[in-house]
C-alpha cells in the first residue's frame, strides 16, 4: 500500500496480517473530502491497522496524530512503518497499545486530549462502531468545530445522533460507507 498524496506520497507502508485496510480509494475520497481541513489539526486514528489513515494525515500536514489500536501486531507494524518513513521523532505522534474504549476515557479524563478529526475504521459488524460512537459521545474530546468519521461496512446501521453528536452525511463507495458526524448546535429563539 502507498502513500496518496502530501510529504510522503508514493511512499510504501506494510500492512498487518488479518486487518481489512481501508482501500486506497475510499482514503483518497476521504482526503479529498477533508481538503483544506487536515494542516494543523490533532487527528486521532481509532482501530488504526497500519496506521495508513493517520500517516496520511501527517503527510498532508497534520499537525499531531495519536494512534490507537489493541493488537500488538498492528502496533509492531505501524511502528515499523513510522520508522521506514523517518518520522518518528521528528513529529509529534502518540502511540497507545490498548483497547480504543479505555483510551476514550483515558482522554476524556486528562482533560488537555481534545481532536479536530477522529477516525474509526472497526471491524465490521459487532456493534463496534455503534459502541465507539457512543462512547466518544460521552467524552469531552472534541474541540469545538470537529468532525468525527466512522468506516463501516455498508449494510451496518448506525444512530442518527449520539449525545451531542449528529451525522452530517454518509458517502458510499461499493461495501465501504463513511459516515460523518459532529456536535449538534442548537439555537436558541
Amino acid at each position: 500500500m502507498k502513500i496518496i498524496a502530501g510529504r510522503f506520497k508514493g511512499r510504501s507502508i506494510h500492512m498487518p496480517n488479518g486487518i481489512r485496510p481501508t482501500s486506497e480509494k475510499v482514503r483518497g475520497a476521504l482526503f479529498e473530502i477533508l481538503k483544506g481541513r487536515i494542516e494543523g489539526v490533532s487527528f486521532l486514528d481509532l482501530y488504526c491497522g497500519s496506521g495508513a489513515i493517520g500517516i496520511e494525515a501527517l503527510s498532508r500536514g497534520a499537525r499531531e496524530v495519536s494512534f490507537v489500536d489493541n493488537r500488538r501486531s498492528c502496533i509492531k507494524t505501524l511502528k515499523k512503518n513510522l520508522r521506514r518513513l523517518e518520522i518518528l521523532g521528528l513529529y509529534n505522534i502518540n502511540i497507545y497499545i490498548e483497547n480504543v474504549i479505555t483510551s476514550l476515557k483515558k482522554f476524556n479524563r486528562k482533560k488537555s486530549m481534545s481532536f479536530d478529526i477522529i477516525f474509526l475504521d472497526p471491524p465490521y459488524y459487532k456493534d463496534i462502531a455503534k459502541n465507539t460512537l457512543i462512547a466518544i459521545s460521552n467524552c469531552d474530546i472534541l474541540t469545538p468545530n470537529a468532525l468525527l468519521i466512522i468506516e463501516t461496512y455498508k449494510k451496518e446501521d448506525l444512530p442518527e445522533s449520539s449525545g451531542s453528536l449528529g451525522r452530517v452525511c454518509t458517502y458510499r463507495y461499493g461495501d465501504t460507507k463513511l459516515e460523518f458526524f459532529n456536535r449538534i448546535t442548537t439555537k436558541h429563539r
